[in-house]
């Protein structure tokens, strides 16, 4: 296994899973989870035990490239038409109505379209960066193999 490919993985993982309609409000709960693969799949692929450093590099690549898949189908999703984001926020404006009309316009018209793909990608990629760093600390924990005892130095004399 190449020394990106856990972090690929892992990402793509992220990525899928926040993306689906019901289960990708856990968003972050699949970026710890990313993390927990990339650790696992770097301690696979070597004998000795991982670096908590590569781990760590490991989970945040991993949640850049979940947070780039994600937007990248919400991208999708806002050129085919109105999101479930774009819906539900209209349709608390309306049930609400203490908003002026023109503060409605001007919050629905800054969470549409492109707009929200660019909010959706600042708020995601550090998230998803952070999460799944804290699931590759935690596979460390729970995945790194144990290094052996050293044996006692030989007596002198």
């Amino acid at each position: 296994m190449g020394r990106h490919t856990p972090a690929l993985l892992g990402g793509l993982f992220i990525g899928v899973m926040a993306s689906l309609p019901v289960v990708g409000a856990c968003c972050c709960l699949w970026g710890v989870c990313g993390g927990m693969l990339v650790a696992y799949l770097q301690q696979q692929s070597r004998p000795d035990p991982i670096e908590t450093a590569d781990a760590v590099l490991g989970g945040v690549l991993a949640g850049v490239i979940g947070a780039i898949i994600a937007g990248l189908v919400l991208v999708a999703m806002v050129s085919m038409g109105r999101t479930p984001i774009e819906q539900m926020m209209q349709d608390a404006m309306t049930e609400s109505g203490q908003l002026p009309e023109e503060m409605r316009q001007r919050v629905l018209q800054f969470v549409t379209g492109r707009n929200l793909v660019l909010l959706i990608f600042v708020v995601n990629i550090p998230t998803y960066a952070v999460f799944s760093m804290l699931g590759s600390l935690l596979g460390v924990a729970f995945f790194r193999k144990k290094t052996p005892p050293q044996a006692p130095p030989a007596p002198q004399g």
